[in-house]
């Protein structure tokens, strides 16, 4: 890239040291370069014209011509708007602003023709048109941009400051002249030759003016692959320089600890995904290569006990293992199941999180260090520098999207030598998502649930059946069944009209009565010692329901447990809701999930309840999910530090990605170092790339 493309911001016409600050905190836009990379993220049609009997309040915006035939100040002090009343020959519309009155007064003359572009909406049955852009139907500008007009982001600080997506319209139209052959190409004349591509300076052109749809469609197409090929690229380098160079303890034996826990104290027999799964690992960690493998599986899979196996391959050949989890509740979760299975075999297990007393803690080190205690399950707290171990050599990490990179970069440094690293996900991921997220890490995935798990059924409810879902909870609760019940929120909220968790607890008391009943509750905020109380007298089946907060999502297992009530399930996402669901269905009986809703849902959540009640796959579920909210909003995507898109969007460009995958993977097969003359380019582009990215790859 030229150094022309690195002149700071604010050295561009129309900017200076003010805006170009604002620019720099709004939106990251420090240089040129950064300026020409904000794409338009839709595009008005300014060739179409609508007549004003025409509107309707579908339509994202309209273009009019048409006179102003008067204007008129209305209201007082805050309540003051400026009304101006467009007239074609069709009708009369009135266009409206709340600010900047003042200015507006005298701006528009009788008699002339003028262009408005804006939404429309409807007010006491006549439409309007809010804080339009209006230019005179003379003005060179209009005609410049008679076809495909960009709109930008833009926050309301940058508005502020007169950059609305117009005024940053204006910005790009002092730089794009200025780039005549000062865009450097980014991908070898192969690929641009084999795939048509336009080159990259003449998509920068298109993507911020268009000619045509044509050869917008064509400047997408470029950027956006291009944009996915670099990600590609740096993550299938990584993997390769990791599976060939980097060194890792070699597993020989499968020894007493993992053969008399198969043999003898299985709590059920494996699903064949299961024992796959088990062979693949057990490949990697014999291999002299460090692996770095995401093993993902539904809810209930089986992935708790696949990774139990594994840690015991570790302690056969004489290594520790550790088990890292999200949350305090999950870390426990965990530490009660693993102690349990693995009682009769003797092994010396611990928890660590941030609740351990100094005394307990202080023991804990000390065995981790000198080699006595060896397995270790926790939460961040084992990152924490006086956790040292005398040979760590497999590390479990659970739910791993909610830790940050930088977090699991110390874990992986408390060894010379890296340790095996398998990075579990319950929560599936879409294909696409996998591929940009974890596109550097060996996949594995259970995908068979044990045998005789029933499918859950799933049925959405408004508040008016809400006494019915009281009556089936009585009908269960007879047969011996208990209950879970999610709240959203654990106090009153003046933003959210949401039941919340206390005033929810109070009613199901009157409806679920002692002494017939008994209640347990549970959320975040409680001590670690209440919480385990609660838990405890719900697993011991003292309590009939638990009601609770989202803290119940992940690690609770109570195979009793066999209906899961969400209040206010509206509020939230997909694959929450898939969590939460999948807290039940862990025994033989019938299970059964309760969306309660109130009666008016948006367009998504209708879409969310639908789903929910057709399928148990995870994996669909999240395909949906991805649809609805994109990649930027799924729990964990934004902390990658990968996710920060431009102009590809994962849930649309699944066939550019694929395409990107399949020529990294084919470049990097030929020539794995990026040595020869033609894929120099590329090697410079990934340095461009490493210098504002720090590079995890050899982190899970």
């Amino acid at each position: 890239m030229s150094n022309f493309l690195d002149t700071p911001i604010e050295y561009l016409k129309g900017i200076g040291p003010q805006r170009g600050d604002i620019l720099k905190k709004e939106l990251q836009i420090f240089t040129y370069y950064d300026l020409l990379s904000l794409y338009p993220f839709r595009y008005v049609d300014r060739s179409k014209f609508y007549k004003i009997k025409d509107i309707n309040e579908e339509l994202p915006y309209v273009q009019l011509k048409g006179k102003i035939i008067r204007t008129e100040l209305l209201g007082e002090k805050f309540a003051k708007r400026f009304v101006a009343y467009l007239k074609d020959d069709t009708g009369v519309i009135e266009l409206v602003w709340f600010q900047g009155a003042k200015w507006l007064e005298g701006k528009f003359k009788p008699d002339i023709e003028y262009v408005v572009l804006g939404k429309p909406s409807e007010f006491r049955g006549k439409y309007n048109i809010t804080h339009p852009d209006v230019d005179l139907a003379s003005d060179e500008s209009v005609k410049l941009n008679a076809v495909l007009q960009p709109v930008y982001p833009s926050t309301e600080k940058l508005k502020s400051k007169g950059l609305d997506s117009k005024g940053i319209l204006k910005l790009q139209e002092v730089l794009i002249p200025q780039l005549q052959h000062k865009i450097e190409e980014t991908l070898p004349d192969s690929i641009i030759n084999q795939y048509k591509f336009l080159s990259k300076e003449l998509a920068c052109k298109q993507i911020h003016f268009p000619e045509n749809p044509e050869l917008l469609k064509k400047a997408e197409l470029r950027l956006k692959f291009e944009e996915l090929f670099y990600i590609q690229l740096k993550l299938l380098k990584s993997k390769h320089f990791r599976k060939n160079s980097v060194q890792s303890f070699v597993f020989e034996k499968l020894g007493h600890y993992f053969n008399s826990f198969f043999n003898e104290h299985l709590p059920f027999e494996l699903t064949n995904a299961q024992k796959r799964v088990i062979k693949e690992i057990r490949n990697d960690v014999r291999s002299g290569k460090q692996m770095n493998r995401l093993l993902q599986g539904d809810v209930g899979s089986g992935k708790t006990i696949v990774s139990l196996m594994c840690m015991l391959m570790a302690l056969d050949n004489n290594f520790q293992a550790c088990l890292m989890a999200p949350t305090e509740i999950l870390a426990q979760q965990h530490f009660i199941t693993i102690s349990e299975l693995i009682k009769p075999l003797g092994i010396t297990c611990a928890l660590l999180t941030g609740s351990v007393k100094t005394k307990a803690r202080k023991e804990i080190l000390q065995n981790l260090a000198d080699g006595t205690l060896q397995i270790i399950i926790g939460t961040h707290a084992l990152l924490e520098d006086p956790v040292k171990f005398k040979n760590l050599g497999f590390v479990v990490i659970d739910e791993q999207h909610r830790f940050g990179v930088a977090q699991r970069a110390k874990l992986h440094n408390k060894n010379v030598n890296p340790p095996h690293v398998l990075v579990m996900s319950a929560t599936p991921i879409p294909r696409t998502l996998a591929m940009t997220l974890y596109g550097d890490l060996d996949t594995s995935v259970i995908d068979e649930l044990p045998p005789g798990r029933k499918p859950i059924q799933t049925i959405h409810y408004t508040d008016a059946k809400r006494l019915r879902v009281y009556g089936f909870m009585k009908e269960q609760i007879a047969l011996g069944r208990q209950i879970y019940v999610v709240y959203p929120l654990i106090e009153e909220s003046e933003k959210l009209d949401l039941k919340n968790l206390m005033e929810g607890y109070d009613s199901l008391s009157e409806q679920f009565p002692l002494p017939e009943y008994r209640i347990s509750i549970l959320h975040g905020r409680m001590e670690s010692d209440k919480k385990d109380f609660e838990m405890q007298a719900f697993v011991k089946g003292q309590t009939h329901i638990m009601v609770a907060t989202t803290v119940i999502e992940v690690g609770v297992n109570v195979p009793n447990a066999s209906v899961m009530v969400i209040e206010n399930a509206e509020r939230f996402g997909l694959s929450q809701l898939h969590q939460l669901r999948g807290r039940v269905g862990r025994g033989a009986d019938q299970s059964y999930c309760m969306l309660l809703t109130s009666f008016k849902l948006s367009q998504d959540a209708k879409v969310r309840m639908e789903t929910m009640c057709r399928t148990n796959d995870g994996f669909e579920v999240a395909e949906v999910d991805l649809q609805l909210r994109g990649p930027g909003d799924i729990e964990g995507t934004q902390q990658s530090g990968i996710l920060n898109l431009k102009i590809a969007d994962l849930a649309k460009d699944q066939q550019i990605l694929q395409l990107a995958r399949q020529v990294a993977t084919e470049i990097l097969e030929a020539d794995p170092q990026l040595l020869k003359t033609e894929n120099q380019i590329l090697n410079r582009q990934l340095i461009r790339q490493n210098k504002t990215n720090i590079n995890w790859g050899k982190v899970a």
